[in-house]
């Protein structure tokens, strides 16, 4: 395939017929004209406008940013070689090797595809949102509508933008200290492995300066209490308080935590999870106020 900026469409174009719907988490219903996505979809998963993708598969849209690349990287489910190669027919540089990887693989997006009855949110090594299901913006909102910069759970709970303004209330069993101080500290092993992360640094030096509770915990915090298992009542503003068990996957090899919210089968808290399955939960978009 062409590997030029004028292949960059050729390329998504190519990329979106090839990946099946049902893969990407969309019921594959009978009376689709072609396989693989919709370009509605693909704008769907990448959080992106049918304009702008229509636009840059025609090549009437230049320059796309890495943030945009990236998204339509991860939303096609492209294999790391696969990756770089669309950053480079954009006229990008591929991510670098030391900096925290924003890459979720095929196979853990169609497996989180598979368990669409069950909030899944994944995040990279600085707890930055970089794939979530439709069920995951029911319980929390869509995490779309929030800048691209501002999709940080460590912003959520120390910022000041559009992250912390849509924090949803939730309430810990371990409590929001315990939380909070295991954010601080998974940021620091974060910076310990990959020191000149750019994101990291900004990151690092956004919340120093707005949060003086941050700042406290970055200059004491030494040991990383791993965040595995909670239970969490999440205040919701149709469906009321749900009571639910919070777990925290670790993706070998990746560096990315796959975080999943369950309830009890036969629970009133399950039949909340179905009522938002169905009627879609919030339309304001949230980070979780106290946990993955």
């Amino acid at each position: 395939m062409a590997t030029s900026r004028s292949g960059f469409g050729t390329l998504l174009h190519a990329w979106r017929d090839r990946l099946s719907p049902v893969d990407a988490g969309f019921l594959d219903t009978p009376g689709r004209r072609a396989p693989g996505l919709r370009r509605e979809e693909l704008a769907q998963l990448a959080g992106l406008s049918v304009d702008y993708v229509l636009r840059l598969e025609q090549g009437r849209a230049k320059n796309p940013s890495a943030q945009v690349v990236g998204a339509l990287a991860r939303a096609l489910q492209l294999s790391r070689a696969e990756r770089d190669q669309l950053y480079r027919s954009a006229g990008l540089l591929p991510p670098q090797d030391g900096t925290i990887s924003t890459h979720v693989p095929p196979g853990i997006q169609r497996l989180a595809a598979r368990l669409g009855d069950v909030p899944i949110g994944v995040f990279a090594a600085d707890w930055t949102i970089v794939w979530w299901n439709t069920m995951w913006s029911a319980l929390f909102g869509d995490p779309s509508a929030v800048p691209v910069a501002e999709r940080n759970l460590a912003r959520a709970l120390f910022g000041d933008g559009a992250a912390h303004a849509s924090l949803l209330p939730i309430r810990s069993e371990r409590g929001q200290d315990a939380f909070a101080a295991s954010i601080v500290a998974d940021l620091k092993d974060a910076k310990s492995r990959y020191p000149a992360d750019p994101r990291l640094d900004r990151l690092v030096h956004d919340l120093r300066e707005v949060s003086d509770a941050f700042a406290r915990r970055w200059a004491t915090e030494t040991v990383a209490t791993q965040h595995t298992t909670d239970r969490k009542t999440v205040r919701h503003p149709e469906a009321g308080d749900i009571l639910l068990d919070c777990d925290v996957l670790i993706v070998p090899g990746e560096d990315l935590r796959m975080v999943t919210y369950t309830a009890a089968a036969g629970s009133s808290d399950a039949g909340k999870l179905d009522l938002l399955r169905v009627t879609g939960g919030r339309t304001t978009p949230v980070l979780p106020s106290s946990g993955g």
